[in-house]
């Protein structure tokens, strides 16, 4: 196997502004191109413009640098943690191709560019390039190892010409997930739904270039199949199962784990049954990932992210016009007074699968985990596992709750706080990757 070109959605806007630094050539009319540009929807066409001289309108348009090395575009107001509460917008920078393509009434702007060079700017988007380097190691292990698994997973929907199903429901149920598969135009997107890819400006140390270098072309196997290696921000101590959060498929590799070299001290750590899970989130057990040692957070959350405190174990509270409010414009569904918010259903870490939320006008089970998450908060709760506390009573509507939960993200794989902890304590680099992927071997496939 050579290493692949892959390609990544980054913008999605009715009309997009650039910047080519250098000379592009145009698939138009194959002339070279640089400086200041746009484009935008004519007549369900794309028009380019560059340097004020407007382009034929075409269906499809990319542009290609006469030199790989160092020839660059900038994307202008690149929008970043979409619907999370560091939401912005961004300039980025990108070496290789960009290709333009319409969706839904807007374009979208795709780069093109080789699989290496892509993930030396994943390990510096999804944490600081000043990193250790058995955590970048690490993360470009499974950051390629994941890309990969899409890739076939996407040639095996296509070929099967089967839709994949991402919902189940029935009159007393709503139960959906979030998967990559939504997207057709592309192999991934540059946001945190895929693995956050900000472009070279990110790419400034050598700890970043050389981890890709020294992992080149390594990837997580299983069974001779490349493993879909996902990862979260923060376990919150225990690992979840891959089937917990998205379709009903077991793979070994992703089994819960406890985020720790030593089994907990007086815990039943099957958090399945309420009793456990009440006893482990409303605690503070020791696990890699429970640290607020400032020098490895910073390791792991970007600027943006430290507007994060608390994530290992949190609290939100809302009173009960602020819960009925929430859950209407999340949903959509109008309960009415919110009467319980019952856990029916949890994985091993606690996290809930299913809740059901009893209103004065409905009651309905929602899952999987994201579903709850984005159902209880203006943007996504830093987890689904947490527990439920209700206020005052006054004529048996709470007057308020209390949700105390555990972890940052969905928690299936590696933990990057947990991982970063067991880097800087001196663990290798495949010493991390066989703690959160069991059962997984590290294969080099080019």
């Amino acid at each position: 196997m050579q290493e692949p070109y892959i390609s990544v959605g980054i913008l999605h806007s009715k009309k997009i502004n650039f910047v080519l630094f250098g000379d592009f050539e145009s698939s138009q009319n194959n002339s070279k191109v640089r400086g200041r540009c746009s484009a935008e929807i004519v007549n369900n066409k794309i028009v380019v413009t560059i340097e004020k001289k407007k382009f034929e309108p075409e269906s499809e348009v990319i542009l290609s640098p006469a030199n790989n090395h160092s020839d660059y575009f900038q994307l202008k107001d690149v929008v970043i943690g979409i619907q999370f509460h560091w939401e912005r917008k961004e300039k980025q920078s990108f070496r290789g191709k960009l290709k333009f393509v319409i969706e839904d009434d807007a374009i979208w702007a795709i780069n093109i560019v080789p699989l290496e060079e892509y993930l030396k700017s994943v390990i510096s988007s999804e944490m600081s390039p000043k990193s250790s380097i058995s955590l970048l190691k690490a993360h470009a292990v499974i950051s390629r190892s994941w890309l990969l698994a899409q890739v076939e997973k996407s040639k095996k929907i296509q070929t099967s010409h089967e839709t994949p199903h991402s919902f189940t429901k029935t009159d007393g149920e709503d139960i959906r997930w979030w998967d990559r598969e939504d997207h057709t135009l592309f192999d991934v997107c540059a946001d945190d739904h895929c693995q956050r890819y900000q472009g070279i400006t990110k790419i400034h140390t050598e700890n970043a270039k050389q981890s890709i270098a020294e992992t080149y072309g390594l990837v997580l196997k299983y069974n001779e199949e490349i493993c879909d290696a996902r990862f979260s921000k923060s376990c919150g101590g225990i690992s979840e199962a891959f089937e917990a959060v998205w379709e009903n498929t077991h793979y070994p590799y992703l089994v819960p784990i406890v985020d720790y070299n030593l089994p907990p001290d007086g815990y039943n750590i099957d958090l399945r049954t309420e009793e456990n899970a009440k006893e482990w989130i409303l605690q503070n057990p020791h696990a890699f990932c429970n640290t607020n040692e400032k020098k490895i957070l910073e390791q792991v959350l970007l600027e943006y992210d430290q507007e994060t405190k608390d994530f290992y174990r949190w609290k939100v509270e809302y009173s009960q016009e602020q819960i009925q409010q929430l859950i209407l414009l999340r949903t959509g569904i109008d309960f009415g007074q919110i009467l319980d918010l019952i856990p029916v259903e949890r994985g091993v870490s606690g996290r809930l699968i299913k809740l059901k939320i009893v209103g004065t006008k409905k009651t309905l089970t929602i899952g999987k985990e994201l579903y709850i998450r984005k159902a209880l908060s203006n943007s996504h709760l830093y987890s689904s596992a947490f527990v439920v506390e209700k206020g005052e009573l006054i004529g048996n509507v709470p007057t308020s709750f209390t949700l105390i939960g555990a972890g940052w993200g969905h928690g299936v794989g590696l933990c990057q706080i947990g991982a970063a902890v067991m880097a800087e304590k001196g663990y290798l680099f495949d010493e991390i990757l066989l703690h959160y992927y069991k059962n997984a071997q590290i294969v080099k496939i080019y």
